[in-house]
């Protein structure tokens, strides 16, 4: 099914998100965690894929096994910054051939050891967006950043940038992770204005340790606010506790967002099979 058909619905939904393993040894955990998800009936599971060839071998073959064997509708995610043209066309091929149906177009993180762009490699997402429009009837989804991209100065710009990409294709849009709600509101007012009107699900990630603080800052920025910050302060060092307290803390964002009428939320599970069936407990009266 195609997620920008589900979109259309007026209900609540929650979708997950799922990485490959680092190697191939880690392969049979991961697809037992993604099982476990698949069994909480998410409206998608979407699996990520490595830039330069590192997970991105089993995003296929794991999104594969979501339609086929869990059947759920999933969302490959397709990342073309270090790899050549030839090469995403050959995983668009195999995406084809697996009647996988929905694409997450993104350009990817820079790699710092090499020049960029290299000859026969895309320079934006809006390229790989384009080229995907070209090779068949999938569903394409994009990045959005409630914050403003890091590599941009101003939003106006990152805006502008994004209605580009939007037209060159794009059915709906995924944001990066955000911890105040009214960041996502103001970025949904702003886009609309200036004529960006396809769905927007907000990406909400469930911090469950106080690792991932660290990370979460160091990749993107994100605003942490002060009440989360308090969160961390008195449960960091208890990893039971911070679990519970993270979870709780995304649970309150989704319900925060589906009562203003935001209806289709992802969230990062980092496939943690009991980190994604606790945020569907908590919500079991509100989404169906």
């Amino acid at each position: 099914m195609k997620i920008r058909d589900i979109l259309k619905s007026e209900e609540p939904h929650i979708s997950f998100e799922v990485f490959p393993p680092k190697t191939d040894a880690g392969y049979d955990s991961v697809l037992s965690a993604t099982r476990k998800i698949a069994a909480l009936k998410p409206s998608f599971i979407s699996v990520t894929y490595g830039a330069g060839g590192g997970t991105s071998k089993n995003t296929v073959s794991i999104a594969t096994q979501i339609e086929k064997d869990f059947g759920v509708t999933s969302l490959a995610h397709l990342t073309c910054v270090s790899s050549t043209k030839e090469e995403v066309h050959r995983v668009i091929d195999q995406l084809k051939e697996n009647q996988i149906e929905n694409i997450l177009a993104l350009r990817g993180d820079i790699p710092s050891e090499s020049e960029f762009p290299l000859p026969s490699h895309y320079r934006y997402a809006s390229e790989l967006i384009e080229d995907i429009r070209k090779q068949g009837e999938f569903c394409i989804g994009a990045a959005c950043y409630p914050e403003g991209h890091v590599e941009t100065e101003h939003k106006k710009d990152d805006i502008r940038n994004l209605k580009h990409k939007v037209d060159c294709g794009v059915d709906f849009l995924t944001t990066q992770m955000f911890f105040d709600n009214n960041i996502l509101y103001n970025f949904l007012y702003r886009i609309r204005e200036k004529g960006i009107t396809v769905p927007v699900l907000p990406g909400i990630m469930p911090v469950t340790n106080k690792k991932q603080i660290a990370r979460i800052g160091g990749l993107s920025g994100t605003i942490l606010p002060e009440r989360f910050r308090a969160i961390v302060d008195r449960f960091g060092d208890d990893p039971r506790a911070m679990q519970q307290a993270g979870i709780a803390y995304a649970t309150d964002q989704i319900i925060d967002l589906i009562a203003n009428g935001v209806n289709h939320i992802h969230v990062y599970s980092m496939n943690k099979p009991e980190v994604a069936e606790a945020i569907m407990r908590n919500l079991s009266e509100i989404v169906a």
